[in-house]
C-alpha cells in the first residue's frame, strides 16, 4: 500500500487533490481509504472522534470507487474521498444514536437525503462522528459514546455538537466530515479544532430522513433553522463537500425544487462586527478580527468597521424561539438524555430567562417570529450579492471542557460570547468559519456571513483568509497512551 506519494501523506491531502488522483490512477481509492484508516487508528484513540469505523466496509466501498476508476465513464465528484457522518443523520445500516444510549440499537434503514447525496457523489463513508446527546450542546460528550478531546489541547472543548467531525478533520481521519446546525453546530467547532466549516442557507441542503423512518414532527425553530453542511481541513474541501451536499428536495418543508446558483465571486464589501451590542470580544478574538480585516484588505476587498445591531437583536431571538421548543421535547430528553445534557439545558434556560423572564408567553413567541421576519429582511437588503459581514466565531477563545456544567453564572457567559453562533440561524443566512492560525496553542478564527445563496461569495472570501492564514496539524505532543476510548 503507498500512504505516501510525495512530500505529503495521502491523508493530508485536500480532497479535491484525492480525488483528481484517484481518476488520474495516480494511486487507488483503496490506498487513500487505507492511508486514513491507518491515521484514525493513530489518533482516533487520543481524541474520540468516530465512534463507529468498520474498516472492512470502508475498504468495499473503496474497491467499487477503484473498479469505477478501471470501467472508465464519467466519475462522481468525490470518488473515493472519505467523509464522516454525524451520529444523529441517518446512514443506513448504522444507529441515529443520537448519543443516547437507549437508541443504540437505532439501525437506519436508509440515508437521510444529503447522505444519500454523499454516497451519489462517489464518497466513501469513514466512520460516524461523536456529538453530544440529542446534540444541543457546544460540548461532545455523551454516555454511549464518552467524551470527545480537542486534538489541540484536552483541557478545552472541540465543539459541539458537531465536535467528532471537526476533530477528526483536524487530527486527518477524514478531509471532509458532514455536520449539521442549528445554534453553531458546524461553524463553532471548525473553530475550536482549526478546520473549516460552513453553514449552508436554510433549504439548500436536504436532512430528510429516509422514507419508512419513523416520523418527528419538527418544531418550527428546526425547520427554519436548522441546516446540514460541511466541514473540512481547508476552505475547497468544504466547496467540494458543499456542492456535492446540494440537494433539491420538496420533502423538506423548506428545501427547493431546483439547485440555485450558488453565487459568482466580484468585488466584495466587508462589514466588520465586533460584538454587535452583546458582550465585547475577548483580545485573543478582536485579533483574529484585525488580522482577517489586514488580510482581505491586502486581497483587495474593502473592509469597514460598522454597527450592526440586528445580528445582537437576533441572537437574543434565539434563546426565546429556539428554547421555547425544546422546552416541549423535555419528557423525552429527561427520560433518554444523560446528566449532562439535562443540566446544560436547564442552565440554558435559566440563561434565557435573562433575557425573556421565567416563562415567556406567546404573545412574546409570536412576535418574535414576526419580527424575525423584519430583520431578515433588512440583513439581505443590507448584504445584498456583494457584501460579506466579518464576526468573530464566539467572543471567547475556544471554551474550557464542559463550562456548561460549571454554573448559570457561567453559562449566562457561554450565551452571550456565543451571539455569532446564535444570530445566523434565526436569519436562515449562510455563514462560514474560517481559522486564522493559533493563539496561545489554541485555535483561531473568524466567521464570514452572507446573503442567501452566496456561498460562493463567502468561499471567495474565505479562500483570501485561509491563503494568508498560518496552518499546521496538531501534534498531539499532550497525548498519552490510548485512554480506552475509540474505534
Amino acid at each position: 500500500m503507498t500512504e505516501t506519494v510525495g512530500d505529503k501523506p495521502l491523508w493530508d491531502r485536500p480532497a479535491a487533490e484525492l480525488a483528481a488522483g484517484i481518476r488520474e490512477k495516480s494511486f487507488s481509492a483503496t490506498e487513500v481509504a487505507q492511508a486514513f484508516l491507518t491515521r484514525a487508528e493513530e489518533t482516533n484513540p487520543h481524541v474520540n472522534a468516530l465512534v463507529d469505523i468498520r474498516p472492512d466496509e470502508v475498504l468495499t466501498q473503496a474497491a467499487e470507487a477503484d473498479a469505477a476508476v478501471a470501467a472508465g465513464g464519467d466519475l462522481p465528484p468525490l470518488l473515493g474521498v472519505p467523509v464522516s457522518i454525524k451520529i444523529n443523520t441517518s446512514q443506513r445500516g448504522f444507529a441515529s444514536s443520537h448519543g443516547v444510549a437507549a437508541w443504540a440499537g437505532a439501525v437506519a434503514q436508509g440515508d437521510a437525503a444529503c447522505v444519500a447525496a454523499l454516497r451519489e457523489a462517489g464518497a466513501t463513508l469513514l466512520g460516524r462522528s461523536n456529538s453530544p446527546a440529542f446534540a444541543v450542546r457546544w460540548f461532545t460528550s455523551n454516555d454511549l459514546h464518552g467524551k470527545t478531546l480537542n486534538p489541540w489541547h484536552p483541557g478545552h472543548t472541540p465543539g459541539g455538537s458537531s465536535g467528532g467531525a471537526a476533530a477528526a478533520v483536524a487530527a486527518g481521519m477524514t478531509p471532509i466530515a458532514q455536520g449539521n446546525d442549528i445554534g453553531g453546530s458546524v461553524r463553532f467547532p471548525a473553530y475550536c479544532c482549526g478546520a473549516v466549516g460552513l453553514r449552508p442557507t436554510v433549504g439548500l441542503i436536504s436532512g430528510v430522513e429516509p422514507r419508512g423512518a419513523e416520523e418527528f414532527d419538527s418544531p418550527l425553530s428546526f425547520q427554519t433553522m436548522a441546516v446540514h453542511g460541511p466541514l473540512g481541513w481547508t476552505v475547497d474541501d468544504v466547496r467540494l463537500g458543499l456542492h456535492a451536499m446540494v440537494t433539491p428536495d420538496l420533502d423538506d418543508p423548506v428545501g427547493l425544487p431546483v439547485r440555485p446558483p450558488l453565487g459568482t465571486p466580484g468585488r466584495v464589501k466587508v462589514a466588520l462586527v465586533r460584538d454587535a451590542g452583546v458582550v465585547k470580544a475577548q483580545p485573543a478574538v478582536n485579533a483574529a478580527l484585525d488580522d482577517a480585516a489586514r488580510w482581505l484588505t491586502e486581497a483587495g476587498h474593502e473592509v469597514e468597521e460598522v454597527e450592526l445591531p440586528e445580528l445582537g437583536e437576533a441572537a437574543r431571538l434565539w434563546s426565546l424561539l429556539l428554547y421555547q421548543e425544546l422546552k416541549t421535547m423535555m419528557t423525552e430528553i429527561e427520560m433518554f438524555g444523560d446528566d449532562a445534557v439535562r443540566d446544560s439545558l436547564a442552565s440554558s434556560f435559566r440563561a434565557a430567562a435573562q433575557i425573556w423572564g421565567e416563562q415567556p408567553s406567546l404573545t412574546d413567541y409570536i412576535r418574535g417570529y414576526a419580527r424575525r421576519g423584519t430583520l431578515i429582511g433588512r440583513l439581505q437588503r443590507y448584504l445584498g450579492q456583494d457584501r460579506v459581514v466579518l464576526t468573530p466565531v464566539a467572543a471567547e477563545v475556544p471554551f474550557e471542557q464542559d463550562a456548561d456544567l460549571a454554573g448559570d453564572s457561567r453559562m449566562a457567559e457561554l450565551l452571550a460570547a456565543q451571539w455569532p453562533m446564535q444570530a445566523v440561524p434565526v436569519l436562515g443566512l449562510p455563514a462560514i468559519s474560517v481559522p486564522t492560525g493559533l493563539r496561545d496553542g489554541l485555535p483561531s478564527g473568524v466567521q464570514l456571513i452572507g446573503g442567501r445563496f452566496t456561498e460562493d461569495l463567502l468561499l471567495h472570501v474565505a479562500s483570501d483568509i485561509e491563503a494568508r492564514a498560518p496552518r499546521g496539524r496538531p501534534s498531539f505532543a499532550w497525548a498519552q497512551p490510548d485512554p480506552g476510548q475509540g474505534l
